[in-house]
């Protein structure tokens, strides 16, 4: 194995000797030093079942480097449990912990002189965070997915996170029992992995492994699984040939490589938080990408994959009729996918899907483009008088295009969800959340939590919910987030009241207030904006740096 660009500055010369020193106390002997330092970051955490595994995938990533000729050093970064915060002021720091893991590892591998990188990830924010880490360093580097968990089974039905959330909402509902509520929390999650459907774990792994930058399989491959560990030790190989031809991050990371994600994204049903960090991401490689992009990509692009949360299958069932590479081969096929762009086995997409079987035969997670669950995508990008800046729709189409109701104004969702428990939620309502964006939020938290006690209040297809904060993949309904500008700006989000008429169309991609603009500038004048929730600590210096969510929520500009 080649290329020692970095390391060499560490560790070679008489002069280096006390760095040597040191390496030899934590495993280094004579010969290490003459090979390519390979560190391999691990998310590993007892905090949530997505990462708990990830400390055995490392060990098998370090001895696969070590075995092809180079040296793998194993290192940690945060990780934090989106579906364990949700709904508490820990949600707050669920975004943030993207920032804390891209710059923990930029930190780790630039201090300590490796000259290339294999990441592993498992929960939500891991997976951007790792990649942005890598773009920034632009080094040989490889991403690895811990793998999706297996569903658990309630009364013959596969079950997971979400199911738990919304039985919440049903038990809120007097519409199942105690009894109910502790069987299904019992069983949902049946060991390690991240949550089983299309959500932003899922969908983030799904879209890095279409930009080219994990071995193929890597986002299919359930995590309790000998694939798994196999293709964690594979990985050393591959980082030997990227040392090899010297190919980086952004050789592989080009906007076309940024168009077949949105494509997969917008396929597959992902969730809405791809837009911030694909956005985030593409940022850091200076490539052009912003959510009026998302939008050309969903005009074209067909919804296909009936995956959970809108539809039946979870991500264990793909991987079973072909996995993410049988999809990328079926997307190329029908001309929606490049399969031109590198990627990190060294060869393009179409070269590593020569010898790939297509979709097996009968299967039904992903349907034909003749038969579309949706004939278009189910991003939308809405914009209008309510977000001028441009808001984000996910609509699946089983929960209609349009909406025009009143509006439901809360400023935060603990009230929101009191006023649903008293019954004060009205079909035909518009839910409001609001200073729940990234300033305001801050953190700009996910909104599981409401969308799933609509959906368990049986009010699912009857109300929809606005938000200048964000969803989780986990989440469905007729839900729009990512309001920009938001409320603690003094967005219109901000100046609406109870009983203004909103109107929302997903096929014209628009997001109104029923105001003139007279109204609208008298309400600005006068208002005033509250004071951070936040004046000190992580938050306050996320607050003081953080951008838009239309500009991915980056927060190193």
């Amino acid at each position: 194995m080649s290329n020692r660009q970095f390391s060499k500055q560490v560790v070679d010369g008489a002069d280096r000797a006390p760095s040597r020193a040191m390496l030899r106390a934590v495993g280094f002997n004579t010969e290490d030093f003459n090979k390519p330092q390979v560190g391999v970051a691990s998310t590993w955490s007892m905090v949530t079942p997505c990462n708990m595994h990830i400390n055995d995938l490392a060990g098998y990533a370090e001895t696969g480097v070590n075995a092809a000729g180079g040296k793998g050093v194993v290192f940690n970064t945060i990780t934090v449990s989106d579906g364990i915060s949700m709904g508490t002021e820990g949600m707050k720091y669920s975004l943030v912990s993207r920032e804390v893991i891209a710059d923990s590892i930029e930190t780790v591998v630039a201090c300590q002189g490796f000259d290339g990188v294999v990441a592993i990830g498992g929960c939500d924010k891991n997976m951007p965070g790792c990649v942005m880490a890598m773009i920034r360093l632009n080094r040989p580097s490889i991403f690895v997915y811990g793998g999706t968990i297996l569903p658990g089974c309630h009364n013959q039905k596969d079950v997971d996170i979400v199911s738990v959330f919304e039985a919440v909402g049903a038990h809120s509902n007097n519409a199942i029992s105690d009894d109910e509520l502790t069987n299904i929390e019992s069983c949902a999650i049946p060991g390690p992995g991240s949550c089983g459907g299309m959500y932003t774990a899922n969908t983030m792994a799904s879209a890095i492994e279409a930009m080219g930058m994990s071995l193929p399989f890597s986002s299919s491959t359930p995590a309790v699984t000998p694939e798994k560990l196999e293709e964690c030790f594979q990985v050393g190989g591959a980082v030997r040939n990227l040392l090899e031809l010297d190919l980086r991050p952004r050789d592989i990371m080009t906007r076309e490589a940024f168009e077949n994600a949105m494509v997969m994204v917008s396929a597959l049903g992902g969730s809405t938080n791809a837009v911030l960090h694909l956005i985030a991401m593409a940022r850091s490689v200076n490539v052009s990408l912003g959510i009026d992009d998302f939008q050309s990509v969903s005009d074209r692009i067909p919804f296909l994959a009936d995956l959970k949360p809108s539809g039946l299958y979870v991500m264990e069932d793909l991987h079973t009729v072909g996995g993410i590479p049988a999809v990328m081969r079926f997307l190329i096929k029908e001309g929606l996918m490049s399969g031109d762009c590198m990627t990190v086995t060294g060869k393009t997409i179409s070269e590593n899907l020569e010898k790939i079987p297509d979709l097996s035969e009968g299967q039904k997670v992903i349907h034909s483009l003749a038969n579309p669950i949706k004939e278009t995508g189910h991003i939308r990008i809405l914009k209008g008088n309510l977000a001028p800046g441009g808001s984000v729709a996910k609509i699946t189409g089983k929960e209609g295009r349009q909406f025009t109701g009143p509006a439901r104004i809360f400023d935060d969702e603990e009230t929101m969800l009191t006023a649903l428990e008293d019954g004060e939620i009205k079909k035909g309502d518009v839910i409001v959340i609001r200073y729940s964006g990234p300033k305001g939020g801050p953190g700009m938290p996910e909104m599981l939590t409401p969308t799933s006690a609509i959906m368990g209040a049986g009010l699912g297809a009857d109300v929809a919910l606005i938000t200048d904060g964000r969803f989780s993949g986990g989440s469905h309904g007729f839900i729009i987030g990512h309001v920009v500008p938001e409320a603690q700006e003094g967005g219109p989000i901000g100046l609406i009241k109870n009983g203004d008429v909103i109107r929302l169309d997903a096929d014209a991609n628009t997001i109104d207030v029923e105001l003139s603009e007279e109204e609208m500038a008298e309400r600005r004048s006068n208002w005033t904006m509250p004071p951070y929730k936040s004046d000190r600590g992580t938050l306050f210096k996320y607050i003081k740096n953080v951008k838009t969510a239309s500009d991915g929520c980056v927060t190193d500009e």
